[in-house]
């Protein structure tokens, strides 16, 4: 026989409350990404020298100032006037190379990590130190 029974539920929460400690709160904290389905961006100041010759958007003649794009084995710059392209002179190696930065911000997309740093287009033809 079936034994039917009306049970309040209560929701289970899985995000901490108010009013616990830090310390439990990271438990909740996005971890950065990793694998090889991963895309990690990394901002790079200064002219990039590819085999001895600097590397320049094909767009605005830009020289320096670039968005490294990482994704799987195949590294993307970005310039600041939007126009993107990937470099097989940089290798995935060469890229583990240069981010080492512990303080990494984690975006929801790689749209809005391009956007929030200024490489969609709106700031072409600006340098920003």
């Amino acid at each position: 026989m079936l034994e039917t029974t009306d049970r309040a539920t209560q929701p289970v929460t899985t995000q901490p409350t108010a009013c616990s400690g830090p310390l439990l709160q990271l438990e909740f904290q996005p971890e950065a990404p990793t694998g090889p389905v991963a895309i990690r961006c990394l901002r790079h100041w200064q002219e990039l020298a590819l085999r001895g010759i600097p590397a320049f958007c094909s767009a605005c003649s830009a020289r320096r100032d670039w968005l490294l794009i990482n994704e799987g084995r195949t590294v993307w710059i970005q310039c600041r006037c939007g126009n993107q392209w990937a470099e097989p002179e940089i290798t995935r190696a060469d890229f583990e190379a240069l981010i080492n930065t512990p303080d990494q911000v984690l975006y929801p997309s790689l749209n809005d990590a391009i956007a929030a740093q200024g490489f969609d287009g709106t700031l072409a033809g600006s340098y920003l130190l």
